[in-house]
């Protein structure tokens, strides 16, 4: 059952805003927590990536927040990734505007002066990296004192990154009065910590991923020397694109990513070292097919959104079972298929075997086939990786049937079975989702 924005006590100019974009019915994690988030109430949200969050906290801060002095925004909206940080701009930024709001984004790879030059002009809602804001705050540029809503999206990526000791001193700094709303895929260990801290009787809700949501990917563990990995590598994007490769280091990304453009593969790297443009240019030329392949290290494994990815390649294994789904929660979306490559050299085994017993995946190596990723995939079951959802316009009064169309891209996949051909597992209490934010 749907309900409309304006039903939700939604604003009316902020209710036109939406329509305008094409968004009329509100997903599952917005019709739950709208009401309560409106009212002024802590939320404590449980939501996958790509379950319409982003909206469902720009909302109430948009409705909620005045104009702000120079150097002390109402609204704060923590991010662990500076590409979540341009997404989440992108969605406020309209909604925003109808109220002569000013949202501004802070984080590493730009001008520190150009951000103390907006500072000093006046930001009501600051997007943020911890790193960045606590470097500002530092400089004595942004003071925290008039911050009345607080935002921690995507608190559990916070916990996985080492951003929490940040986060805390952060939030130290804002009055102990202001509405925090606090979304993350999972709500345990370290994010607990931060409700039973920093929320007041929060309002908690939670949302699970619909079965006919849930991306159709095949996972294929595949013996290799470590010699041989270039190669492979090559012939499999040969055959499939787009992709994402995932390397263990930024020096390995640039190296790779070298080795495939001489293998006539147009692959662009992308990591920590990449300035903001380079990075933001390398996913605008995928999106537009100027190249096929991203080499990137683990700050494209979340945070970053391309749809249709047909394949991701784990070059060098994932250091944890959680690395390895928000890795392979890039491709699957919206219901679409995809291909999971794990490569893996004879020092990996023990480890793949770890990660493929956390996660319920079958155990084991498969024989090395290509033809598994030409082949039709057929339906069967998956691991619970990907969630398709996201509210983009696509004419008016349209965004649901919009959003259900996206995704559909081209079909990749193998045909193998539980026999050794290719891993089929639903897990979807273990596993995490990855998916836009929007």
């Amino acid at each position: 059952m749907t309900s409309s924005f304006a039903a939700l006590g939604v604003p009316a100019d902020l209710v036109r805003v939406l329509d305008d974009a094409g968004i009329s019915d509100a997903f599952p994690i917005q019709g739950a927590t709208l009401p309560d988030a409106l009212a002024g109430r802590d939320i404590c949200g449980r939501a996958p990536t790509g379950s319409g969050k982003t909206l469902a906290f720009s909302i109430p801060v948009v409705a909620r927040t005045g104009r702000s002095k120079p150097g002390r925004p109402k609204a704060l909206i923590l991010v662990p990734t500076r590409e979540l940080a341009a997404q989440v701009r992108d969605t406020i930024v309209p909604l925003a505007r109808a109220r002569r709001r000013w949202v501004v984004t802070f984080y590493g790879g730009t001008s520190v002066g150009k951000d103390v030059a907006r500072l000093r002009k006046g930001v009501d809602i600051a997007v943020a990296t911890p790193g960045r804001l606590a470097d500002l705050v530092k400089r004595g540029e942004i003071h925290l004192d008039a911050v009345r809503t607080v935002v921690i999206d995507e608190a559990d990526r916070m916990a996985d990154m080492g951003f929490l000791p940040e986060v805390k001193r952060l939030l130290d700094l804002t009055p102990d009065g202001r509405q925090t709303l606090l979304f993350s895929a999972t709500l345990d260990g370290d994010v607990d910590v931060l409700i039973k801290r920093y929320q007041q009787d929060p309002a908690r809700h939670e949302v699970e991923t619909p079965a006919e949501e849930v991306g159709d990917v095949r996972h294929l563990f595949w013996p290799i020397a470590r010699e041989d990995r270039r190669s492979l590598t090559a012939e499999l994007l040969r055959g499939t694109e787009p992709a994402i490769v995932f390397t263990r280091t930024k020096h390995g990304a640039d190296r790779l990513a070298k080795q495939l453009r001489a293998d006539g593969i147009r692959a662009d790297a992308i990591h920590g070292d990449r300035s903001q443009r380079q990075r933001e240019r390398a996913l605008a030329n995928l999106g537009e097919g100027k190249c096929t392949t991203l080499v990137a290290t683990d700050v494209a494994a979340r945070g970053i959104h391309v749809d249709n990815i047909a394949l991701v390649v784990h070059y060098d294994i994932p250091a944890t079972d959680k690395d390895y789904v928000h890795r392979s929660g890039r491709t699957g979306r919206a219901g679409a298929t995809g291909s999971v490559v794990t490569l893996v050299t004879h020092e990996d085994h023990d480890a793949v075997d770890g990660i493929q017993r956390s996660l319920e995946l079958p155990r084991g190596l498969h024989a090395l086939d290509l033809d598994q990723l030409e082949a039709a995939m057929d339906p069967h079951p998956t691991i619970s990786i990907a969630r398709p959802e996201k509210q983009r316009p696509q004419g008016k009064r349209n965004g649901r049937n919009a959003q259900r169309r996206n995704g559909q891209g081209r079909r990749h996949g193998g045909s193998g079975s539980n026999n050794g051909n290719g891993n089929r597992s639903r897990n979807g209490n273990r596993s995490r989702n990855a998916s836009r934010s929007r």
